[in-house]
């Protein structure tokens, strides 16, 4: 009777005891296959994913999202901040080529400068030089100290190839649209011989599909783990009470909000762009998701981060939520006065269930205040559309390059990025606290952005899986998966 309940207590979507552990862990990413198997710099999540494991850099990320050793073994960091020094793993790749500084350092400028014209380019900006001193010793120096680096540093998209020699922890091997990875021995990865290292070994097997598919997956067996799941498709999760341990939500760092890419009609005055921001209950925002924990915000660089002044405070503080919405109300009364009618907005969301349900939350907030929402799908034309991503790293210059002119034309306020690139050589941290501060504050007052909160992003992981762990940035690398030992 005992064992019945217990099974009956278990997931659904799971056997009594879990699936049947055959030595492979079969992994399903909500996107396309494409996305999948990219190439270049311009990288999804799956791609990056796919790519970790295949190439590494001087450091990468461990399952809980810390920074640990890859193709340097140790560094260290000069009292002044301003220059890293790594020490190379030297050892012969399985294709043979023969790993040292000055190979490492010349695919690694190779990757820095092909990400010009990114974001992530513009967060690698402070990098001086980067050079090999000796045959294992590799110097990166900074224009001024960037304590994020490291974290920077472990990103897919600055892996290492040497040719046709992948420096990588895993052998990939493409079977149709699925990706095949098994971990490579110790002594390939430049590590002491360990005998009987593959005694626990598992395969790990990638596949693209959309959420239905994946969440279908997963229910029927198919799938030990789903990732890649976000608000749109939030719904297909079960966060019930008996997928306690199932459903596995990230405290995820990032911007998820409303990027405002219209400047006619009613939007073309800051004052009433910040209008519609005052009218969303943040506080209720999220409340058909049942997600308990997340973090509301009205700031465009997530509260807390690491150096983080505490002088830019959430906006509105000193009025409640039915005042601020009078005074957006006013000026829509206002602007329907000289115009002929009150405005309309057209919302651009991701396809999905969960998109759907933001955009009635939406919806009720916006006709508060008298405007009339429509939602329209991706690529549409559209007023306001949905920013939804995930820090690479936990820092303020993170959050305002990603509203950079150079890759945000229609969000961006010029005098704000010459405030973060005054930041490239400020050798005082206070300084440079108060130039991003400063940066934060002009783009806020611009109101082109509506920030609402911590992007939300969940994964689905079988009972008795190994090797997965929540964290900030989302990124849950495969080798863990394989049970490999490092």
């Amino acid at each position: 009777m005992r064992t019945a309940l217990a099974c009956l207590l278990i997931l659904a979507t799971t056997a009594c005891g879990g699936r049947a552990d055959d030595g492979v862990v079969d992994v399903a990413f909500i996107t396309g296959a494409d996305a999948l198997f990219a190439q270049g710099v311009r990288l999804e999540s799956a791609g990056q994913h796919l790519r970790a494991g295949q190439s590494q850099g001087l450091v990468r990320l461990d399952a809980a999202g810390q920074v640990v050793p890859a193709l340097a073994e140790r560094w260290i960091v000069t009292d002044d901040g301003a220059s890293y020094i790594f020490r190379i793993r030297e050892f012969d790749l399985p294709g043979g080529t023969r790993l040292t500084a000055q190979t490492v350092r010349d695919e690694l400028q190779r990757n820095v400068t092909s990400l010009g014209g990114t974001s992530m380019g513009l967060d690698l900006a402070k990098i001086a030089d980067i050079r090999a001193m000796t045959g294992r010793v590799i110097e990166i120096r900074l224009k001024s100290p960037m304590p994020g680096l490291l974290q920077l540093l472990a990103q897919p998209e600055l892996g290492v190839v040497l040719g046709k020699s992948p420096t990588g922890i895993m052998r990939l091997v493409r079977d149709g649209d699925v990706a095949v990875l098994n971990a490579l021995a110790p002594e390939e990865r430049g590590l002491p011989i360990q005998p009987e290292w593959d005694a626990d070994l598992h395969q790990v097997r990638v596949y693209a599909a959309d959420a239905a598919a994946a969440t279908a997956g997963f229910a029927g067996g198919k799938y030990d783990m789903v990732l890649g799941g976000q608000i749109a498709t939030m719904p297909l999760a079960d966060t019930g009470a008996l997928s306690r341990g199932t459903v596995r939500l990230d405290s995820a760092i990032g911007l998820f909000g409303l990027d405002i890419i219209q400047r006619e009609g009613f939007l073309a005055q800051r004052e009433n762009r910040e209008a519609l921001a005052m009218a969303i209950d943040r506080d209720k925002l999220l409340t058909p998701f049942n997600i308990g924990g997340w973090i509301p915000t009205t700031r465009i660089v997530a509260p807390g981060m690491p150096g983080d002044s505490e002088t830019v405070a959430e906006r509105w503080e000193d009025m409640s939520l039915d005042q601020r919405r009078a005074r957006a109300a006013s000026r829509v009364r206002q602007w329907a006065a000289g115009n002929g009618g009150a405005p309309t907005l057209r919302i651009s969301l991701p396809a999905g269930p969960g998109s759907d349900l933001l955009f009635q939350s939406l919806e009720r907030d916006f006709a508060a205040i008298g405007i009339t929402a429509s939602q329209v799908a991706p690529g549409a034309k559209a007023d306001l559309l949905l920013r939804d991503r995930v820090a690479r790293y936990g820092a303020a210059r993170w959050f305002l390059n990603q509203f950079n002119c150079r890759v945000a034309s229609t969000v961006c306020v010029v005098e704000a990025d010459a405030l973060v690139a005054r930041t490239l050589t400020t050798q005082d941290m206070a300084e440079e606290a108060a130039l991003l501060d400063e940066a934060e504050v002009l783009l806020t007052a611009a109101n082109f952005y509506i920030p609402l909160g911590a992007p939300i992003r969940w994964s689905l992981v079988r009972a008795g899986t190994v090797g997965f762990t929540e964290n900030p940035w989302s990124f849950h690398p495969l080798f863990p998966l394989s049970r490999a030992p490092m």
